[in-house]
């Protein structure tokens, strides 16, 4: 992992485990002008300082991790087309803890997912609850009813294709945008997990 990111994980794992940079310098048995600059992104620490910040933090920094990232940021973003937050989301747990990047990108990916599952069940329940009862309300329409009830049916099917077609559109863009490192968005994302 190389700076900027080295330092953003650094300063995200400190603050979740509840330490001030001067108790992880304690730790790490260096200056806490050090963790500064760690943290800033001014310096890339040395084997022995990663090394310590690794055993102080709870994460693997080493650099071995990070050979296949680019193919589990692939397989990550292309998971979304499945519209399955399982899946993204055991990625996500596995490896999480081995590159920053994988983090944060699993972090948008599962938001991404979460949202998209709660709008394929709104739509579910609009097929198995307001269509039923809407069929119901319009029963005495006589032949009108026919046509009713067939263009009902077509239109609570196209939120599924649209939602199938849009996940497949995200995943495939996203996965093209992390391989040449690029800014990665989902659009209709709600930010479940920070």
């Amino acid at each position: 992992m190389n700076q900027p990111d080295l330092g953003l994980k650094v300063a995200e794992l400190r603050q979740q485990k509840g330490l001030t940079q001067e108790r992880l310098a304690e730790l790490c048995e260096v200056s806490p002008r050090t963790i500064q600059r760690i943290e800033g992104g001014e310096v890339d620490p040395r084997a022995y300082t990663l090394h310590c910040l690794g055993e102080a933090l709870g994460f693997d920094f080493g650099e071995e991790n990070t050979g296949n990232e680019n193919l589990w940021l692939t397989i990550l973003h292309l998971s979304s087309v499945f519209c399955i937050v399982i899946i993204p989301l055991l990625l996500w747990s596995w490896k999480k803890n081995q590159s920053y990047k994988i983090d944060q990108h699993g972090r948008l990916v599962l938001n991404f997912q979460i949202t998209m599952t709660l709008s394929l069940f709104a739509a579910l329940f609009f097929m198995l609850v307001g269509l039923p009862a809407l069929v119901l309300l319009s029963m005495d329409m006589g032949e009108g009813f026919v046509i009713l009830a067939s263009t009902l049916a077509v239109f609570s099917i196209l939120p599924f294709i649209f939602i199938g077609i849009f996940c497949t559109y995200q995943g495939v863009v996203n996965a093209m945008r992390a391989l040449a490192d690029k800014p990665i968005r989902y659009a209709l994302s709600i930010p479940f997990v920070k």
